[in-house]
């Protein structure tokens, strides 16, 4: 982020190497089909949403269903959201790079589990825990 840039996320930004997603356009003429794009390598994510690279172009604000794959996790965590960015990605394995911010968290059929909720705080949870381990151990320290 450039440093004139304003910092919009109300909660920090996390990795989950080797994390995947796959994803599907979700509307009165895409509910019935299957994935339209799988395996998308995961860039980061946070309790509001995920960015992750992608083959396609995605439409600003569609309305997406998400598979988040973990590894080292069991089930996959679907979750509603929606594109806020869609942009051309630098890489040359992968064409582009997309945002998409989860929908509210709770019950009914537009909105997302509070169960996955839960299951995205303990990865953020455990993503710090690597990140806090990884820098005391480049400075040599050792915590008991």
């Amino acid at each position: 982020m450039a440093e004139n840039e304003v910092e919009r996320r109300l909660s920090r930004r996390y990795q989950l190497p080797g994390a995947m997603v796959s994803y599907r356009r979700q509307g009165f003429l895409h509910r019935a089909r299957g994935f339209d794009e799988e395996f998308c390598p995961v860039f980061d994510f946070n309790r509001g949403g995920i960015r992750f690279l992608t083959q396609r172009l995605m439409r600003f604000r569609s309305q997406v269903a998400v598979q988040l794959s973990v590894p080292g996790e069991r089930i996959p965590l679907d979750l509603r959201g929606r594109v806020r960015w869609s942009s051309q990605n630098s890489g040359t394995t992968y064409k582009y790079q997309a945002g998409i911010q989860f929908s509210p968290w709770g019950q009914g059929e537009v909105r997302n589990c509070p169960g996955s909720l839960v299951k995205i705080i303990a990865l953020e949870q455990k993503s710090a825990d690597r990140r806090a381990s990884d820098e005391s151990a480049k400075q040599g320290r050792l915590d008991f």
